[in-house]
């Protein structure tokens, strides 16, 4: 899971609903406010939110600067930033004999900057999915 592109493309494979992203040659396609996003990286650097058309090709040179810097590549995405959205996050573990350990999931939405300030687990539950709000 090293590269979040990669990653994306797999859970697609096996039908997991992602984000609409694109490679940096057609961002167009992703639509706005859209996220840059640093394929190698975590911790929000290499990360960029374009709320303009016009603010997108400072916002890939940018991400790709300071993601190579941080990580050794420079490989940069764009995926439909979601406003609002919860940072959810499961923990799973597998060995190479189909060994399968789902340590379950914690919210990690309170942020700064991208970078997690608070996590809660058991996470609570979401008006969105559970039909309560």
């Amino acid at each position: 899971m090293g590269s979040k592109i990669e990653a994306k493309r797999l859970m697609r494979s096996h039908g997991v609903p992602v984000a609409p992203d694109s490679t940096v040659e057609s961002p167009e396609a992703v639509g706005l406010p859209a996220l840059v996003k640093a394929s190698a990286g975590g911790g929000g650097r290499g990360m960029r939110i374009v709320r303009s058309a016009g603010e997108l090709a400072e916002a890939i040179a940018s991400a790709e600067r300071e993601a190579l810097a941080a990580f050794g590549d420079g490989t940069v995405f764009v995926e439909r930033y979601v406003e609002g959205a919860r940072h959810v996050e499961v923990q799973v573990f597998a060995d190479t004999h189909g060994n399968v350990l789902s340590l379950h999931e914690r919210d990690c939405t309170m942020q700064r900057r991208h970078q997690k300030v608070l996590e809660e687990a058991p996470s609570p539950p979401s008006t969105a999915t559970c039909g309560c709000g």
